[in-house]
């Protein structure tokens, strides 16, 4: 038998290790790539926000006592012990009674945070991140939207945050909430937009961003920031069960926070305007009743005798759906809108009444405005005709609310 050909014979020969071992090294670096990608981004954006967040120290406020972090308020106030005395809660400006955080938004030293923070205080005192500390001036809040603003002063320019478009984060993008939680400053914490236009009981203007980022007592004022570092909300509650972090947290959108703080900046108070509705969301349920479609646009269910509204010609059911060119597809929509116009000014607004398209100028008016306030005379009328007695039963079926100490993600329908 003829052996096997020299040239059949293929040599064993073993890996070269470096070569082996550079494989694996890609291997695990491709594994790895994504991680350190985030990891990055993360280091990125809280390298850039973190000089610009400040913390709060109220001091004074009557009825809180001694400062703590306990209690499922993140701003970190004390709540009254109810067996003190009355005269034992007159305090003085000198005793810490909230800790919070806040974020600088100007070089000229404009500080945002949450007005239930700085709330009764007899003083606010800054402290930046360098730990220097600053009394603050020109104090204001607004307790419908929780947003305060407050001003610092010094020589040289402050270190501010870059403000985002609240507007343009999705749910699931990842963000940053950094502030004083348990007043351990400058504390990070990541997570994911949770939801969009959350309502809370404590905060009747405006809806708020739900994230999974940690948020603790201490934490409101502070700013959620995207991850390119610009602040696109401001941390505001959490919903709790034992008074700390359990996966809901609630920040109110920069670019509703940023309106809140021109106006009291300019003028030491939110000037809101109104047209005098009441208004509620084309669900399908309240679609199907009215015979519309659903998502249509806002439908107002009643309109107050004499607002601005009925002088321009709104009339129950009518579905608004355009706002001086702004398409208005839900109630928050809506009173976002409106409440921003200038008073006194006429605006164009679109509506669908039965198949027709109808437009119309609407005089906007100041929400403090005595006419938007329906009357016992006017409830009376509206209930004994045809038309709102089927509107109030929208009125009277707000979707189940959820238990007393979890936000009211959903609730009655809104005014305007």
């Amino acid at each position: 038998m003829g052996g096997i050909p020299a040239s059949s014979v293929i040599p064993c020969v073993a890996a070269d290790p470096p070569a082996k071992e550079a494989a694996a090294n890609q291997d695990h670096a491709a594994v790895l790539a994504g991680p350190r990608a985030l990891s990055r981004a993360f280091r990125f954006a809280a390298r850039k926000a973190t000089p610009s967040v400040v913390t709060i120290l109220s001091y004074g406020q009557a009825g809180l006592g001694k400062a703590t972090n306990d209690g499922g308020d993140p701003s970190g106030q004390a709540k009254p012990n109810e067996s003190q005395q009355e005269s034992e809660l007159e305090i003085d400006d000198k005793q810490l009674t909230g800790i919070g955080s806040g974020v600088i938004i100007s070089p000229d030293g404009m500080v945002i945070t949450n007005n239930h923070v700085i709330t009764g205080a007899k003083r606010v005192v800054v402290q930046l991140s360098d730990e220097t500390e600053i009394e603050a001036t020109d104090v204001f809040g607004d307790p419908a939207s929780d947003v305060a603003t407050l001003r610092i002063s010094r020589d040289e320019p402050f270190v501010d945050a870059g403000l985002g478009d609240s507007d343009a984060i999705e749910i699931g993008d990842w963000v940053l909430a950094i502030g004083s939680p348990f007043r351990l400053e400058a504390t990070v914490s990541a997570g994911i937009i949770s939801a969009k236009n959350r309502a809370i009981r404590r905060i009747n203007r405006g809806r708020l961003i739900q994230t999974d980022a940690a948020i603790n007592p201490g934490n409101s004022g502070g700013p959620l920031i995207d991850l390119d570092g610009e602040v696109v909300a401001i941390s505001t509650a959490i919903a709790t069960r034992n008074g700390g972090y359990q996966g809901i947290g609630f920040a109110i959108p920069i670019n509703h926070a940023k309106w809140i703080a021109k106006e009291l900046a300019a003028h030491g108070k939110v000037r809101r305007a109104a047209i005098g509705i009441r208004i509620a969301e084309l669900s399908p349920k309240i679609a199907a009743k009215f015979d519309l479609p659903v998502g249509l646009g806002v439908l107002a269910y009643q309109v107050i005798d004499g607002s601005a509204a009925a002088r321009g010609g709104i009339k129950p059911l009518d579905v608004i759906v355009e706002i001086d060119g702004e398409p208005i597809k839900d109630p928050s929509n809506l009173q976002a809108a409106v409440e921003r116009l200038p008073v006194g000014s006429f605006q164009d607004f679109k509506i669908v009444r039965g198949e027709k398209e109808i437009s119309l100028q609407i005089e906007i008016a100041s929400i403090e405005d005595p006419t938007l306030t329906a009357s016992k005379d006017d409830e009376v009328e509206s209930s004994n005709s045809k038309s709102d007695s089927d509107t109030k039963v929208i009125a009277e079926e707000p979707r189940p609310e959820v238990e007393a100490d979890q936000p009211q993600v959903d609730s009655e329908p809104d005014a305007s």
